[in-house]
């Protein structure tokens, strides 16, 4: 059973990975399917060595894994989970947006 100190700091460290939108397009990129690093910089239009950094992230904050193949290196999502973790909450904040229940919203600068 996790304690709150190791919840708040599993949630730290998906936050620490959305908190760049490199990184959120990487982590969606891997939801659709495994790839090599080249395919990735490739797809985002950003450098291998830009990647590189952002993957290094994403390894530190246990969310994606390395995986040899032959001479190159393949990464994936560390668990199919969070695919379906990122669905959820992407639903969930696409659907509070929608909903904004507080009646001041615009004029406080909430919500």
């Amino acid at each position: 059973m996790l304690t709150i100190a190791s919840d708040i700091e599993v949630l730290a460290r998906f936050g620490r990975a959305l908190a760049d939108p490199i990184r959120c397009r990487l982590l969606l990129a891997l939801r659709e399917a495994p790839a090599h690093p080249s395919d990735l910089a490739e797809a985002l239009g950003i450098s291998r060595t830009r990647l590189s950094n952002h993957l290094a992230c994403l390894r530190d904050c246990g969310l994606v894994i390395a995986i040899p193949v032959g001479r190159r290196t393949r990464y994936e999502l560390a668990d199919e989970r969070l695919g379906h973790a990122l669905d959820h909450l992407r639903n969930a904040v696409v659907a509070v947006e929608a909903d904004k229940t507080c009646p001041d919203a615009e004029a406080r600068g909430c919500c």
